[in-house]
């Protein structure tokens, strides 16, 4: 994928649902129904998650070349043969890193222009503290 490699163009943004599934990817192959239930406990926090859209999404991360199938299962005793496990590619890591710096960069913008209040121990309100 033209883009990802150091010193050639920057890549294009990633939905923010693949950045995510390639995140938890990054730490574990799962099957469809485990990566439903990452994306909904993850710092994403997807609420509703349709099959379709995630089975579309992992096709097509598929064919991109991010992720692939993944010929490891868990013990027989705890596994569905059913179920495809996904794991993240060389590709996948070498994109969702170049996402992670771009997201870098942005946070940095972010805390440049002062958007978010500074973070801090909490106060008495509960909230933050500090100032920009």
């Amino acid at each position: 994928m033209a883009g990802n490699q150091p010193g050639s163009q920057p890549h294009k943004p990633l939905k923010p649902i693949v950045f995510d599934i390639l995140v938890i990817l990054a730490q574990e192959n799962l099957h469809g129904w485990g990566l439903v239930k990452a994306l909904e406990e993850g710092p994403g926090q997807w609420k509703t998650i349709l099959s379709g859209n995630l089975y579309r999404t992992l096709r097509d991360m598929t064919e991109r070349g991010l992720i692939e199938e993944s010929d490891e299962r868990p013990h027989p005793e705890e596994d569905d043969e059913r179920r495809r496990y996904f794991r993240l590619t060389a590709q996948g890591r070498s994109v969702a890193e170049a996402e992670a710096r771009r997201l870098r960069r942005v946070m940095e913008a972010v805390n440049s222009a002062h958007i978010l209040p500074a973070e801090g121990p909490p106060t008495a309100g509960g909230k933050g503290g500090g100032t920009p």
